[in-house]
């Protein structure tokens, strides 16, 4: 599993869930329902004070785990392994990162 901090493009369904994500330069769908849960953050060690009237992000962030498929040519791979990401939205800005990559990236074989 490699875990890092990359920030990644995400589109949400009108439910709130993400259905596509852009990362170093591809396109991913997807392909089975996300999680979501939360994650207590050491919020006292990164902040001096708590501002007037924050709250969401503040102590826990938002956890997304998604399978995805890459796109080629604008149709999700049929021959491709899925990806496992967990992603995380930064509540107030709305921006997405990249956390960790569940599956072991390994070299192509024919």
């Amino acid at each position: 599993m490699g875990m890092f901090s990359e920030s990644v493009d995400v589109a949400c369904g009108s439910d709130g869930k993400p259905i596509s994500v852009q990362w170093a330069g591809r396109s991913y769908s997807v392909c089975a329902e996300p999680t979501r849960w939360y994650e207590r953050r050491n919020w006292w060690a990164e902040e001096s004070r708590a501002p007037l009237g924050s709250g969401p992000g503040l102590v826990d962030h938002e956890i997304w785990r998604v399978q995805v498929l890459p796109f080629t040519a604008g149709v999700p791979g049929d021959h491709e392994e899925t990806l496992t990401l967990d992603l995380t939205r930064h509540l107030s800005s709305g921006r997405w990162r990249l956390l960790r990559i569940h599956d072991a990236l390994r070299p192509r074989t024919a």
